[in-house]
This record gives structure tokens, sequence and C-alpha cells, in this order.
């Protein structure tokens, strides 16, 4: 069932398309937010609900590990369904889920609310990758999926401290509130700007096995695994890592977080202007400056300059922003037809990357500093530069 348009191959592009691809950042975004807000907002939860701040950490890991089911199921169920219609389906029933959790009366309420929101997100981040790469020539899916996985970058160094900040302003239900808004806006940009794409034709097991055969994917996915559970191991306790190991003023904490995520913004910008020509050696880069400042930052002594902290988050944030984005269009040049499976396979390994990431954390934790945690987390994070190493760089 061809539904129009296959991969455009003109030169000009018109402004509607860069539109699409624009919406789809958003969702982009308002999707990544909502599966991480809630680590800045555990505190309130756990307060109002009765909860151990552990148990209330249940709707950021069961959410994340959901959604990593969600993926590998959408490309086994999903592949055949229209896009468009599908995408705007899958991001109201996001909004659905965050306005539930916005007026959620018990705690069993919120974490229904956030599985059913988790489905959708799992099954929406494994689709729009390939959907951007059907939207404009091969050449530009680099800039593309820079635009696309940017919402996916910025969540993910800006959605905690955001949603922590509206808490802090009018309460936790406000954040979901405004998530839920976002998302709905996101929905109505979708089907405007979207236009209609044909459905995969690589679906089922079989699409999934095969995938994961190939010995390049193999590489990339281990090095996602590795990196991105590292750095949710160490980011997940940021906040205690700079208020209590550190000890920087409660004031200035936000607007280090905020300097992290605004070097997320930047390194996603660097990956749109080189990720087309230097794809493989940018994620190394970007892995090896990750890997350097997580270290460093493991070794600083108690009363560290604030302005020495802030230069190496700038490090962390930028490169972390260009790994998320580098191994996403890796996938995406690697897989051609086979794009639905193969990020399907790679969002559940993100996504369940990052529920093991804040577990492992944890029981790290208990055994050593939040020092050592760091030092730790940045060994496992130079791990994941020796599969890239050994894979061959993708042809533009």
């Amino acid at each position: 069932m061809n539904q129009s348009a296959s991969p455009p191959n003109q030169e000009a592009i018109s402004w509607r398309t860069w539109l699409a691809v624009v919406a789809l950042g958003i969702s982009a975004f308002a999707i990544v937010t909502t599966e991480l807000a809630p680590i800045g907002l555990l505190s309130p939860l756990a307060t109002e609900f009765g909860q151990t701040e552990g148990r209330a950490g249940l709707i950021v890991t069961a959410y994340a590990w959901m959604a990593a089911l969600a993926a590998l199921l959408s490309a086994m169920f999903l592949g055949r369904v229209p896009r468009k219609p599908l995408l705007v389906g899958l991001m109201l029933v996001l909004t659905v889920s965050c306005t539930i959790a916005a007026f959620s009366a018990q705690f069993s309420m919120l974490l229904g609310a956030r599985m059913i929101g988790a489905l959708a997100h799992g099954a929406f981040w494994a689709m729009i990758g390939s959907i951007g790469a059907q939207l404009v020539p091969a050449r530009q899916v680099g800039l593309a999926t820079s635009i696309i996985f940017g919402g996916v970058s910025v969540a993910s160094v800006l959605g905690v401290p955001l949603a922590n900040l509206l808490a802090q302003l009018d309460g936790w239900r406000t954040a979901f509130t405004v998530i839920a808004a976002l998302s709905l806006v996101a929905t109505i940009a979708i089907a405007w700007s979207v236009p209609r794409l044909s459905a995969s034709t690589s679906i089922g097991l079989d699409a999934l096995t095969n995938v994961l055969k190939n010995r390049t994917f193999q590489g990339i996915y281990l090095a996602t695994a590795c990196a991105i559970t590292a750095h949710f191991a160490a980011f997940t306790f940021i906040e205690p890592l700079l208020s209590s190991a550190l000890h920087i003023r409660a004031n200035l904490i936000s607007t280090l977080l905020l300097v992290f995520g605004i070097a997320g913004i930047v390194g996603n910008l660097v990956s749109g202007k080189l990720i087309d020509r230097h794809l493989k050696r940018l994620v190394l880069i970007s892995l090896a400056l990750m890997t350097a400042s997580v270290l460093a930052i493991g070794c600083l002594p108690v009363g560290s300059s604030a302005f020495i902290v802030g230069v190496l988050l700038l490090g962390w944030g930028a490169g972390v922003a260009i790994v998320f984005v580098g191994f996403q269009t890796w996938i995406l040049r690697l897989a051609g037809s086979s794009a639905m499976p193969a990020s399907a396979i790679y969002v559940a390994i993100f996504n369940a990357a990052i529920g093991a990431g804040a577990l492992l954390g944890g029981i790290v934790l208990s055994m050593t500093s939040l020092n050592g945690l760091m030092v730790i987390v940045a060994i496992a994070m130079a791990a994941s530069l020796v599969p890239v190493m050994l894979i061959k760089a993708p042809t533009s």
C-alpha cells in the first residue's frame, strides 16, 4: 500500500518539508522530556504519594523498559500501518497520558498513565528516524536526523532541569500539564506538515533478526548500550554530585545544569554541520570528550571552582548530544530499506540503557562515593570507543 511520497531527490526541498522535520524534532523533545522529567520530580512525587524515592523512581525505570519493548513490537506489528495517521495517533496517546498523570490521585494511577505513554513513546521513536530519511534526499539525511534527534538531545539535557523549575514554581502537576500541551502542539504540527508517506516493507521478527546478524549493527548497538548506560548512570545523580560531593552552592546548580543543556544544543548544531561528511570521526571524538569530562569531574576535590565544573559539563553535554545523533544517523545510513527494524532495535537498546543506567548507577553508588561513580562511568564510556573504532565508517 503506497501512500505516495518516496524520498525526494530534487535539489530544492520545500519549506513545508523542513517544517515537517522540525515538527518531528519538537515531538521527539516532548516524548523524551516525558520520559526523563520525573527524574527532577521524584522528591515531590514521593512526598505526595507516600512512596520512597526508590519506588517513585519506577515511573522512570519502568517507563524506559516499557518503551524499549514497545519499540520492538512496533517494528513487528505496525510496519504496514500508514505513517502519518500513526504518528498523529501516537502523539495523541502521549498527550492523554501526560494529562492523566497531571491529575493522578494515586501513585498507581500515575504509574498506569506512564505505562500507556511509554507504549506510544517506543513506537513513535522507533519510526521517526526512518521517516526523516523519507522526507529528504540521502545527502541531507544527516542534517534531518540532527534536527529530529536534536529534540532527543535537548530533552535529555534540559528536560530534567525545566521540569524541576516548573515544579518549583507551581508544583509537579504543572510540569506534566505543560508537557501535555507541548505534545498536543506537536500533534497538530505533524498533522499539518507531514506528507503521506509509504509504510515500511521490512517488518516482522525476521527483519529484526536479519539486522542483528549484521556485524556493523552489532558494533553500533554495543557502543550505544555501553555509552548510554554509562551516561545515565552518572547523569541521574548529577544534582547530588554537584551539591553533596563538590559542595556547589544551590543557586549555581541550576546554572550549571543550564550550561550542560546549552552545550548539548551547541553539540547538536555542530553535528548537523559535520555529521554527513565526518560521522565516525565525530562520534569517536565526542565519546572521548564525554569520557575525559566525566573522569575529570570524578577527580575534582571538594570546593572546586564552579567555573571549572562548568567547563567540564560543557564537554560532557556537547559530547553526549553528538553521540545521540551520531549513532542514530549511522543506523539510518547503513539500514536502507531496513530502517524501521534497525531503528526499533536502536530505540529499544537506548531506552533499556536509560533504565539500566539509573539502576546500575544506584547499585554502584551504594558501594562507592559519587566521585567513585563518575570514575567508573568514565571507564565504561571509554569502553564504548572500542566497537566504534573496529567498525567501518559509513559511506555518505
